[in-house]
């Protein structure tokens, strides 16, 4: 593959990975080759290769008879996701924290003052997003910062409107400021046993919205309708 290929199918691949994160390609949208190809002026090629890049992201899937659509994902996956989250951001954190300095705690201060100014779910996954990348960017670990980027993006896509309904934007940004001055402590113990009650409390929350509520009907038995 030449040069310029690759980098016309990694330019094909970021755009696509950030309208399917911002929920411009909704799940379920087909990303048909031929359309892809007119739309970034391009052959088939490129095309192909950036959609088996997001495939192997998790961020497409191939449908029989549909070809590349835009992937959903199920309960479990965001939970199973949402673990591996803890796992790679908090070994970040063990990394970072004794390495960061005042302008990285600047740069989450700014991010969270953003956050507070924000006034919808979308603008809160976004700022959510921005501030667990920024804490993970003194690790100095670039595969790890990319990692942590493809996982913490793709569970928010699905996690930030169901969250932010169920719990608003205080709590999680509560925690968020917490971190920060751990941080600034460089007590790094504490960061990662802020981190990961964090992020176990988005599971949590996304799991008791699947189960029934009080003011959801119970369905009446017929026998015992009949015997009144």
């Amino acid at each position: 593959m030449t040069r310029n290929a690759k980098a016309l199918h990694q330019t094909i691949r970021d755009q696509l990975r950030y309208e399917i994160l911002s929920g411009a390609l909704p799940v379920g949208q087909p990303l048909k080759q031929d359309a892809l190809a007119t739309r970034f002026h391009a052959s088939r090629i490129p095309v192909r290769e950036a959609l088996r890049q997001l495939e192997a992201e998790g961020l497409v899937t191939h449908q029989l008879n549909r070809g590349a659509v835009v992937a959903g994902m199920s309960l479990l996956q965001i939970c199973d996701m949402l673990d591996i989250r803890i796992a790679l951001e908090c070994h970040a954190a063990k990394l970072g924290v004794p390495n960061m300095v005042e302008r990285d705690f600047q740069a989450m201060e700014q991010i969270l003052a953003a956050y507070d100014a924000a006034t919808t779910a979308q603008e809160w996954g976004e700022y959510n997003r921005r501030f667990h990348l920024a804490l993970s960017a003194a690790s100095n670990n670039r595969r790890l910062h990319q990692l942590i980027e493809e996982f913490c993006l793709n569970t928010d896509r699905y996690t930030h409107v169901l969250i932010s309904q169920a719990t608003g934007k205080e709590g999680p940004q509560s925690d968020h400021y917490k971190i920060v001055a751990a941080c600034r402590r460089h007590d790094t113990a504490t960061v990662v046993q802020y981190l990961e009650e964090h992020i176990q409390s988005t599971k949590r929350e996304l799991l008791a919205m699947q189960r029934p509520t009080a003011n959801q009907p119970v369905l009446a038995n017929p026998a015992e309708q009949q015997d009144h």
